[in-house]
């Protein structure tokens, strides 16, 4: 799917406020969307995701990109988990604020081929997709259910993509705002690596 328009979609989502609001991922033409799907709600992995997202929202925001999350659960459920107690294996006392999809008719995760295969559940894997303001698919991850992700991995890639569309840099390995890049040529890697063999 990389170099590919995203598939846009319209689904129900539970908003950041617990109300239902119908969106597109074509209301967010123009800015970055980090859309990252998960199994389930009120399981395992997925609640130690999701608060992790959230966290980091004020810095997608700063970046003025559009954080959203998707499951195959209904918003009603998506609703219940964030008000229910951690005993009860909820959410309530996390700041979900961003919107959260219902795919339950799982539409939208057949058109990002994000449902997992073999002996594992048919359900969204641990999917993120980094999408440009163009609406271009320019980066991708996938976990299977019992592999959590790195959450700032996402945040890392929206900047390194922000850094090459603002300077036409290309962007190294473990790049972090500040670090160096490079220019797409082999003058310029030579200069790189020598710095690098240098550390």
């Amino acid at each position: 799917m990389i170099g590919a328009k995203a598939p846009d979609f319209t689904a129900d989502a539970c908003m950041p406020d617990n109300t239902f609001k119908s969106i597109s991922l074509s209301d967010f033409k123009g800015k970055p969307v980090v859309l990252y799907f998960y199994p389930a709600d009120f399981t395992f992995v997925c609640s130690s995701e999701v608060p992790g997202y959230s966290k980091l929202n004020a810095e997608f925001e700063k970046a003025g990109a559009q954080l959203i999350g998707i499951s195959k659960d209904t918003v009603h459920v998506h609703k219940a988990w964030k008000n229910a107690s951690s005993e009860l294996g909820g959410l309530s006392g996390f700041d979900i604020n961003h919107p959260i999809i219902g795919d339950h008719e799982g539409k939208v995760s057949e058109a990002y081929d994000v449902i997992m295969n073999g002996d594992l559940d048919r359900l969204p894997c641990r999917a993120v997709f980094l999408i440009d303001k163009d609406g271009i698919v320019m980066g991708e991850h996938r976990n299977a259910a019992p592999l959590g992700r790195n959450t700032s991995e996402a945040l890392r890639m929206l900047q390194a993509l922000q850094e090459h569309e603002q300077t036409g840099k290309v962007i190294p390995a473990d790049w972090t705002p500040g670090g160096d890049t490079m220019d797409a040529t082999t003058e310029s890697v030579d200069e790189y690596l020598k710095k690098l063999r240098a550390k």
